[in-house]
């Protein structure tokens, strides 16, 4: 069984805190993430000593989003390879873990391709490796800096469609520091908003089942400093009849060719109460999760989560617990529909933003022409 081991995180950190990192110690190199599962109550962080336990680190989600897991995929070709494992074995596992995600195929062939380059140019297994682990480090540095642009269009064109600042954004899951290398996707947009003193309000969904907006959200929000409130998923449409959204603004796990996004179950719904409600539905992602390969929405396959999800509250002190840890809220054997993500379709989305541009109206020759600036 691989080697996870829990260690206490100090309690100040400063804003945006990290999400992996590479250290090598006497004992040979791992791999450290903070373990989102854990948040808010507590700051604990995983040290993975092989892919199998990163792979199982996924599979939990205790590293989660899309631009994060490409990283963490390079970094466990790295780290197999570092300790001298099969790299092309850990490279499918580690491929594998979440189907949904672009990036974390994306990471994991670039870290790979790296680590092949080099022994054909008649390097050592450890030159090999020193090359795997540049790749992850390379990538970690790309994503921090197209976060930074991400947010610059991103502001940019909010403030092309809404005039005036005082925006009241609506953003459903997790798009902050916890999912990338830098400050995020769409809560990056969200942020500079704020530093520019130009947010009125974040509204955050919780994000049924998992709560990634109530857990991860709120506390890359609170940290920061915004105005936000939290509400309950199904809460999102007495508020836009209200009035009180400006705009939407989501991150992708992966998007097709077609420019169909495949976001966090829940992110759908949103798109049609925005067309609704004449309401901008904003998507911003880097350019690694724009698949060209997936022809459109149909394509893209959906990952299913476990019913238990559904079917438990998250309350790991509960003195009843079932099979997922958490309290049962449904009589036992109730089978559960839970897909982790849905498709919405392009004529939903007002634009894509990534850290090259953004693309509005969102055609796939727009989004081509978008990936051919970013991959040039």
């Amino acid at each position: 069984m691989a080697d996870q081991q829990a260690q206490s995180v100090e309690d100040k950190r400063p804003t945006g805190v990290p999400v992996l990192r590479w250290e090598e110690p006497p004992e040979g190199p791992v791999l450290v993430l903070l373990d989102q599962t854990r948040l808010p109550s507590e700051e604990v962080e995983l040290v993975c000593t092989d892919a199998s336990a990163l792979v199982e680190a996924i599979r939990s989600l205790a590293v989660r989003g899309a631009p994060v897991l490409g990283i963490a995929g390079a970094y466990g070709v790295a780290l197999a390879a570092a300790r001298g494992f099969d790299v092309d074995d850990a490279a499918v596992a580690l491929a594998g873990a979440r189907p949904t995600a672009v990036n974390l195929s994306v990471g994991v062939r670039r870290a790979q391709e790296a680590y092949h380059a080099a022994l054909a140019r008649g390097g050592d297994a450890g030159e090999a490796a020193a090359a795997a682990l540049a790749a992850a480090r390379r990538l970690h540095r790309e994503d921090a800096e197209a976060s930074v642009r991400m947010a610059e269009h991103g502001l940019a064109l909010l403030d092309e469609l809404l005039p005036g600042g005082g925006h009241r954004i609506l953003t459903h899951c997790n798009t902050g520091s916890l999912v990338s290398g830098g400050e995020g996707t769409a809560f990056a947009v969200a942020l500079a908003a704020h530093r520019q003193g130009r947010l009125r309000r974040l509204w955050v969904d919780e994000t049924r089942p998992l709560l990634q907006g109530a857990r991860l959200t709120a506390y890359e929000a609170a940290r920061s400093g915004m105005a936000y409130t939290l509400l309950t998923d199904n809460a999102a449409g007495s508020l836009f009849a209200s009035g009180d959204v400006d705009a939407v603004l989501i991150g992708a796990d992966r998007i097709a060719a077609d420019g169909s996004v495949a976001n966090k179950v829940g992110s759908y719904p949103l798109a049609v109460l925005a067309r609704y409600h004449h309401v901008p539905f904003i998507v911003v992602a880097p350019v690694t999760t724009v698949d060209l390969g997936t022809a459109d929405g149909a394509a893209i396959e959906v990952e299913q989560r476990p019913g238990y999800e559904v079917t438990e509250v998250m309350a790991p002190q509960a003195q009843v617990a079932g099979p997922g840890g958490g309290m049962p809220v449904a009589p036992l054997g109730t089978q559960a529909y839970n897909p982790a993500f849905d498709v919405t379709p392009p004529e939903l989305v007002t634009a894509i933003v990534t850290e090259v541009g953004a693309v509005s109206p969102v055609t796939a020759e727009g989004l081509a022409e978008l990936c051919g600036k970013g991959r040039a």
